[in-house]
């Protein structure tokens, strides 16, 4: 196997970069035509990442929907993601960016406590259920929230949905790659950082979506989850048509897209 190409997002999309250009436009454009429902950098933490931005819809929020995004744990911001807030925004739903600190500043475990914090304090300033999605590394982290000792329990009973989009369960096969000269995943944290080798703590329904067009690897990933079915958990496995690694998050923004529904549906 070689495992850097087994994750090689970049090389198996091609135009990956072309993503992220848009992306950022999209967003910046989405930021402002929100005006005053958009709260942006509220801190949860010390550091200048420990921070997430918040958008509101026009009427009191059904909940609040938080998104972690990806990267590797190693790329990107909050901000380059706000345009994915328009679907759940268009069904009532608040929806919250959180930005994280990343590797190697950081270790992957330290970034999963301070998600685990910043759920909590985006859960301060919207009442109603708590829906967490992530794409790729997110989906990490927003599973990796299910697990014993993440959530403080008043937090974690809001949470009633969760969706891992392309998310990595098992972070064992990323110690092989390259990138771990940046990660620095040890074999214990691992094996601790990696949902599928915990039970939940809690059972929200949970959604594991991945592209049908993506790696392999992130098709295996997409199914290290359904061993939870066993402890009475809602475990849905989809793979979406034609979609690969950065397509499959681009109908977070239609309002009627299947991806929305899951989330809000």
């Amino acid at each position: 196997m070689d495992w850097d190409a087994a994750y090689d997002n970049v090389a198996a999309v091609g135009n990956a970069p072309d993503y992220v250009a848009r992306w950022e436009r999209a967003a910046a454009d989405f930021v402002s035509s929100q005006g005053s429902l958009a709260q942006l950098g509220i801190g949860y933490g010390r550091s200048e990442r420990e921070r997430f931005d918040l958008f509101l819809p026009g009427s009191i929020p059904r909940g609040v929907l938080i998104f972690v995004h990806g990267g590797y744990w190693r790329r990107f911001n909050r901000d380059l993601w706000s345009w994915a807030a328009a679907g759940p925004l268009a069904h009532g739903w608040a929806v919250a960016f959180p930005g994280y600190t990343l590797c190697p500043e950081v270790r992957v475990a330290t970034i999963s406590r301070q998600i685990a914090t910043a759920v909590g304090r985006i859960a301060q300033e919207v009442e109603g259920p708590i829906r967490l999605a992530g794409h790729s590394a997110g989906g990490h982290l927003v599973t990796r929230m299910l697990c014993p000792g993440m959530l403080a329990p008043e937090v974690a009973d809001r949470i009633d949905r969760v969706i891992s989009i392309s998310g990595l369960h098992d972070l064992s096969p990323l110690r092989l790659t390259q990138m771990n000269e940046t990660l620095k995943i040890s074999e214990d944290e691992a094996r601790e950082e990696s949902p599928c080798n915990h039970q939940p703590a809690i059972r929200p329904a949970l959604t594991c979506w991945v592209g049908g067009d993506e790696l392999a690897e992130f098709r295996r990933q997409n199914r290290l989850l359904g061993h939870w079915r066993a402890t009475g958990m809602e475990v849905t496995e989809i793979e979406a048509p034609g979609q690969n690694h950065m397509s499959v998050i681009d109908p977070l923004a239609d309002p009627d897209s299947d991806l929305v529904n899951a989330i809000v549906g």
